[in-house]
């Protein structure tokens, strides 16, 4: 089986084998953004089209390529769901040879909230963690808090906390003040901008002492980026109700599971993280509720 996972920017797939060990991966910068309208299947063949012609070769895709800028639209499927749930609701490219995973969908006091991709990496995550109740949290530009229960995804909320970072770090007046790279992170700062964030009201307020700090020589210029990334995940961390019995499933890149981790702990909230993995291994476990029919 090939397991594809194809985002706004990056393309990635996986060769698996019939336990669902990665045996091969390829990396592209081919995100849907790089891709014209019908021209999706002549980049999946370029880039996999050899992985294809094996014998009985089928694949299954996640992320933003099936969103309305995608290859194919998928359907969301509503919350709460699980496993038999998404695997319903495939939408197939090519009947029983190429499918994508649908995004899901759920509500917040009256206002929608989706995800695509994110569903798959929480499955992929509560396998490999032989787990059927988690807190979840996916890092990244659109960060997602996610409840599950008994393997099914019951809600979900999305903090657009890397996208503000971007804006204030490239497009605010802090952006004079900060300096032209993020250079090495550094965690004193990091914790510091984190314990801010948790013991005030508002990121509209905490932001300008990025600003401020600098102002009056309080943090080194090199630090401004640490300390503006601990202000934003702070800021999200500030509007979770977290018990310190209750452990949090990172799933993301150890750049950004780390930070969480580490703003984790300054509540004394344990945390587990699991890496990229869990995307492969979500494709895989949802591959296993089709039926043999399927893809004959």
């Amino acid at each position: 089986m090939l397991a594809v996972d194809w985002g706004t920017t990056s393309l990635r797939g996986a060769w698996l084998d019939d336990r669902g060990q990665a045996l091969e991966e390829r990396a592209f910068p081919r995100g849907i953004l790089s891709v014209a309208p019908g021209e999706f299947p002549s980049v999946f063949q370029t880039c996999f089209g050899d992985w294809m012609q094996r014998p009985g070769a089928w694949c299954l895709m996640s992320g933003m390529v099936g969103s309305k800028q995608g290859w194919l639209e998928a359907p969301y499927c509503a919350c709460p769901a699980g496993f038999a749930e998404v695997a319903a609701t495939l939408s197939w490219v090519e009947p029983a040879r190429i499918a994508i995973v649908s995004g899901l969908c759920c509500e917040n006091d009256g206002i929608p909230d989706v995800m695509r991709g994110e569903e798959t990496q929480i499955f992929g995550a509560l396998q490999l963690l032989g787990r059927q109740e988690a807190l979840v949290v996916l890092p990244g530009t659109h960060s997602k808090w996610v409840r599950v229960q008994a393997g099914r995804i019951q809600s979900f909320a999305t903090f657009m906390t890397g996208e503000f970072f971007a804006l204030l770090r490239q497009h605010s007046i802090l952006s004079r003040t900060l300096p032209a790279s993020d250079g090495d992170f550094d965690s004193d700062a990091f914790d510091q901008g984190v314990t801010h964030a948790l013991r005030s009201n508002s990121l509209l307020h905490t932001a300008f002492s990025a600003r401020t700090l600098s102002l009056f020589d309080r943090l080194p210029v090199a630090a401004l980026p640490s300390y503006l990334s601990g202000l934003v995940i702070g800021e999200e961390l500030r509007a979770q109700t977290l018990q310190r019995t209750t452990e949090v499933v990172i799933i993301g890149s150890a750049s950004l599971t780390q930070r969480y981790q580490q703003a984790l702990a300054l509540q004394h909230i344990p945390a587990q993280c699991v890496g990229a993995e869990a995307t492969w291994a979500g494709l895989w476990a949802m591959a296993q509720t089709l039926s043999p029919n399927l893809l004959k």
